[in-house]
């Protein structure tokens, strides 16, 4: 039986005020975000901040942390379970509320996390997929293919981003 073969990715070359996602770091890095943020859902802004952190990890686009406090009230419920993640730690999870829409899973925070990522302690990433939208500085993202991953596309960054089929070994 033969082996698959690796197929390595070809970085897209970043134009002016770009950053490539393979010039990210591994293990990733945390940085400060001072901009607009904003989560909709329902037809509601459910969050909104002027400042959070982006995890920039290689081949990843940013995956952005709000202040827990940004949220509406009511609007993060706690849900059953966690996953691990080799550089954070343990992260848990929230279903979003707007109204009647919910949107199960949708949210995650770290509580204690790893060493170095200790300023998101207690802030929310969103899967940008299971809302109806979000924003960075005014620019509606796209998310990160594949329904695994967290990040947030928008368009001062460039891929190819994993989580595209093929992407498993990047």
């Amino acid at each position: 039986m033969a082996r698959a073969r690796l197929v390595r990715p070809v970085p897209e070359k970043p134009g002016p005020g770009q950053e490539s996602v393979w010039d990210y770091p591994r293990p990733p890095r945390l940085e400060e975000f001072r901009g607009s943020i904003t989560v909709e859902l329902g037809g509601v802004d459910i969050a909104a901040t002027q400042r959070g952190w982006r995890v920039l990890e290689t081949s990843h686009p940013p995956t952005y942390y709000l202040p827990a406090d940004s949220f509406r009230p009511g609007v993060l419920r706690a849900t059953a379970g966690s996953s691990w993640c080799e550089w954070k730690g343990r992260a848990s999870y929230f279903d979003l509320v707007s109204g009647r829409t919910v949107a199960p899973r949708a949210a995650w925070t770290y509580a204690a996390p790893t060493r170095g990522f200790e300023p998101i302690a207690g802030a929310v990433a969103v899967m940008a997929a299971a809302v109806d939208r979000c924003t960075v500085n005014g620019e509606t993202v796209l998310h990160q293919p594949g329904g695994f991953y967290g990040g947030w596309i928008t368009s001062g960054v460039t891929g190819p981003f994993k989580g595209v089929p093929g992407s498993m070994g990047w």
